[in-house]
C-alpha cells in the first residue's frame, strides 16, 4: 500500500523492514541486505512485471504505459497515475477508429507482426527441379 504513495511511500516501505532488522540483529549488515533486497525487487516489479502487465491486459505499448504514468503523476499525483493508463486505453481506441489517426494508435499498441511462416516444397514441384 505504501508503494502507491510518490516518493516517500516507497522509503516509508523499506525504513520499516530496516529498523525491526536493525533492532532484532546484532550486525548492521541485516538492514544493509533488507535495503538490498528491496531495491531489487523494487527494480524487477517497476520495470519488468508492471509494464508487461499493463501491455498484456490493456494492449498498450509497455514503454508509454510507463512514460504516461509518470506523466500523469507529475501532472497529477496519485490519481493522476490512476487514471493515466484508461486515459491512454480510451486515446488508443479512439485512434484505432479514426482512420486518419490509425498510424498513432498501431504506434501506442502493443502488437507485433505476425511472422512469416515457409512451407516446405510440394513434392510436384521438387520432381520438375
Amino acid at each position: 500500500m505504501l508503494n502507491l504513495i510518490p516518493y516517500i511511500g516507497g522509503l516509508v516501505a523499506v525504513a520499516l523492514p530496516m529498523i525491526i532488522a536493525l533492532v532484532t540483529k546484532t550486525s548492521a549488515w541485516y538492514t544493509i541486505y533488507v535495503m538490498v533486497g528491496y531495491l531489487i525487487v523494487q527494480l524487477i516489479d517497476n520495470n519488468l512485471i508492471v509494464p508487461m502487465v499493463v501491455a498484456s491486459k490493456v494492449k498498450i505499448n509497455a514503454l508509454f504505459s510507463v512514460i504516461v504514468v509518470i506523466v500523469g503523476n507529475a501532472l497529477w499525483g496519485i490519481s493522476g497515475m490512476f487514471l493515466s493508463i484508461p486515459l491512454l486505453a480510451i486515446v488508443k481506441l479512439i485512434c484505432d477508429h479514426i482512420d486518419s489517426l490509425k498510424p498513432w494508435g498501431f504506434l501506442l499498441g502493443d502488437s507485433m507482426p505476425t511472422v512469416l511462416s515457409i512451407e516446405p516444397i510440394p513434392k510436384k514441384i521438387k520432381k520438375n527441379i
